[in-house]
């Protein structure tokens, strides 16, 4: 079936919205091209690659080339090649897909392609988004933001990040500068900006959600609903929704929220194999913190994340290693908002060698040059693994995972095997990673 274009998406000068809103910026509110630059795309030469796909081979305004140049990109990932004709196109699209597969950057790039490529032209009113991406964690929006942040460098496009765990009114104080084009967030605080009419939704041409089996987990269906409520009709927006699962009850969120969306698939073993050597080490409980602080003491070792399951472990696992005397942050739902965040910066540029993290916290994280994860304990969803892994041997470079396998949770690796569809091969560690730490 040949889906039509929506045509009652808002793309030309728009008419005061009925609700009863703040009074209009005086700035002109189009999306346009900063002035003074002398960019051209012949400055951003890929050669063409049998089998791969360049950003040069979609038709892609020359701004957004520039900030594409910018980030390093040249060919496409998978998710990106799959996605992007359609997407580009006005089509609504259910991805499967998980973390590290380059989503992001595909649902980022057909954003900003279409509010470029059709500009609001006269004023409009603080606040009322064009585009609303919805994300399960603090820490995952706020590197969409930036992602977003860093490819509209050279347009004139705004982004606006709103978490909690962050000051309400230093955020509210941001988003009366500057018009909304683009809106990220986490659905409770999404929901507090909407209650309180310091957002509106009534105009947002694009919808993202983003990891929705996160969503579901969680327990945020509820306030994404009221969320989605406040958009236009599906049939009025582009909706992009993503899952690294299709369970039944996505697929029904799925049939409420799109409209005839065109579905993409990519296969979890390829993401967790093609670049990260697994490694399985089977360890008694009381042998795990040793093999954990002997692994980090290794040169091969150079930036590692810990994972592990509950909180109070990630907690006696940051205190225990911090002691002897490793750089360490951590990263769970029991730490203060802006002290995640600092340590999630010292992490990034090496001022801190280890984070442990739930994968909770870990599920936005993304951080160029992890050498290392470490499954301290199996998670629960074999998903999980997946996601846990795909923190390292990104962007084409290598990595490697480690998971401790224990008598209380090698039952794990079974449903992590099926779904990989490979068989994981499980080692006694060496004699040396299991003698104790000398003491000073």
């Amino acid at each position: 079936m040949t889906k039509t274009p929506k045509q009652s998406v808002n793309k030309e000068a728009s008419a005061p919205s009925t609700q009863s809103k703040p009074k209009k910026t005086a700035r002109s509110s189009g999306s346009r091209v900063k002035k003074g630059q002398k960019w051209d795309i012949s400055q951003f030469v890929v050669e063409p690659q049998e089998g791969k796909t360049r950003f040069h081979d979609f038709e892609l305004p020359a701004q957004l080339m520039h900030g594409i140049q910018d980030t390093g990109f040249e060919y496409c990932t998978p998710i990106q090649s799959a996605s992007l004709p359609h997407t580009l196109h006005g089509y609504d699209l259910v991805g499967k897909a998980q973390t590290g597969t380059g989503k992001t950057a595909a649902f980022l790039l057909s954003i900003i392609a279409d509010l470029l490529k059709h500009p609001v032209e006269g004023q409009r009113y603080l606040g009322e988004a064009r585009a609303m991406i919805m994300a399960p964690t603090r820490e995952l929006a706020i590197q969409i933001a930036d992602d977003a942040v860093q490819l509209v460098k050279h347009v004139d496009i705004g982004v606006h990040c709103l978490v909690g765990g962050m000051d309400y009114g230093r955020q509210l104080s941001k988003l009366q500068r500057g018009h909304c084009d683009i809106l990220v967030g986490t659905p409770g605080r999404l929901l507090d900006f909407a209650n309180n009419r310091d957002i509106y939704l009534d105009q947002v041409e694009i919808l993202v959600i983003d990891e929705a089996d996160r969503m579901l987990d969680m327990g945020f269906i509820p306030q994404v609903r009221r969320l989605v409520q406040l958009t236009p009709k599906k049939e009025d927006r582009q909706t992009l929704l993503y899952s690294a699962t299709f369970t039944p009850e996505i697929m029904r969120l799925t049939q409420s929220w799109t409209f005839e969306p065109v579905t993409v698939e990519i296969d979890a073993e390829k993401i967790a194999t093609d670049t990260v050597e697994q490694k399985i080490y089977i360890a008694s409980t009381e042998e795990k913190i040793i093999l954990l602080q002997n692994i980090l003491k290794s040169d091969e070792v150079d930036s590692v994340m810990v994972f592990a399951n509950r909180r109070d472990i990630c907690r006696t696992l940051y205190e225990k290693l911090k002691k002897q005397g490793f750089k360490v942050g951590i990263l769970s739902g029991d730490v203060p908002q802006n002290r995640r965040m600092k340590a999630l910066e010292s992490f990034k540029n090496g001022a801190l060698k280890v984070m442990v993290a739930t994968d909770v916290a870990g599920r936005g994280i993304h951080v160029d040059g992890v050498s290392h994860v470490i499954n301290y304990t199996l998670p629960e969803e074999p998903e999980d693994y997946v996601h846990r892994i795909g923190r390292t041997g990104r962007a084409g470079k290598t990595g490697t995972s480690i998971s401790f396998a224990c008598e209380d949770d090698a039952f794990r690796l079974e449903p992590i095997e099926k779904l990989l569809e490979t068989k994981l091969k499980c080692v006694m560690p060496e004699e040396s990673l299991l003698e104790k730490p000398v003491k000073n």
